[in-house]
């Protein structure tokens, strides 16, 4: 890849878009022209030139789904940056696509540039249990500076759901934060009775033992805690990293901790340009 290049960090629902020279990021920009907003990826593609000048492009995430642009392959874990440069789907010869992981039970695509930067940026070591919170939670098993396992929890939509259809969704519009009613759901969520436990915010509210100001806190508390505790319990002695921003970074810090063990957080976005980085300069 040249000293100067585009980056684009292309999501479902948004994107963020890098002008990268000599290793630097000098210029950025998010915008919410995620793929399901998106039609014509070409005109997309010449737009975003337009704007941040006519270099190489180097693309990762649902933009090279069945719902993007075309469809990149998935490299097989375990997985390195080596493999992703080797596997990268080539629009024309100055546009590539960055391809996704995959296990025998699970996917992603995106993620794994975040996860691959952090080791090369020695923001984490080679091996390390790292989160990424979100819509759809990934969780993934780093072992010498590859990709070796990971999984998917869909912890953030089923809260969306709950918040916007259902039984329980005028008792969610509360505030969630690290208080002691989510951490009260962090506790509950251990014991992984998710169903029996979430009808029970619909019993607090008729008993009166919860104020509906506390609903939300409880709820999301009770979803991270149950995903949070299978997951240590898988990995009982790696180092833990948390790749986000501080919102939903600090309630996995605080469940983690719920669960006897600690975590880092980590600058996701530093995390994708130093995995976009070193793609990069991995093409042959």
């Amino acid at each position: 890849m040249d000293d100067a290049f585009l980056a684009v960090d292309w999501g479902t629902t948004n994107r963020r878009v890098y002008r990268i020279e000599n290793g630097a990021v000098v210029r950025t920009e998010r915008d919410e022209r995620g793929v399901t907003a998106v039609t014509d990826f070409a005109g997309e593609a010449a737009a975003i030139r337009a704007r941040f000048g006519d270099l190489p492009m180097l693309l990762a995430g649902m933009v090279g789904s069945n719902i993007g642009w075309r469809v990149a392959p998935y490299v097989p874990a375990p997985a390195g940056v080596s493999d992703l440069a080797a596997t990268l789907l080539r629009i024309d010869d100055r546009t590539m696509i960055v391809p996704g992981v995959s296990t025998s039970t699970d996917v992603m695509r995106g993620e794994e540039v975040q996860l691959l930067g952090a080791v090369t940026a020695g923001l984490v070591p080679g091996d390390a249990l790292l989160v990424q919170p979100g819509t759809h939670c990934k969780w993934a098993v780093m072992v010498e500076g590859r990709i070796a396992d990971f999984t998917t929890a869909m912890t953030g939509e089923l809260f969306a759901l709950l918040r916007a259809h259902g039984l329980l969704a005028a008792q969610l519009h509360g505030e969630v934060t690290t208080s002691s009613a989510f951490l009260e759901g962090v506790v509950d969520g251990k014991r992984r009775d998710l169903a029996a436990s979430l009808f029970g915010i619909r019993a607090a509210k008729m008993l009166g033992t919860r104020d509906d100001a506390d609903a939300a806190a409880y709820a999301s508390g009770l979803l991270i805690g149950s995903d949070v505790a299978a997951r240590l319990a898988a990995a009982p002695d790696a180092p833990i990293f948390i790749l986000s921003g501080p919102e939903l970074g600090n309630l996995y810090t605080a469940a983690i901790a719920a669960n006897g063990r600690s975590a880092a957080l980590i600058d996701s976005h530093a995390a994708f340009v130093a995995g976009i980085l070193a793609v990069g300069a991995a093409i042959a």
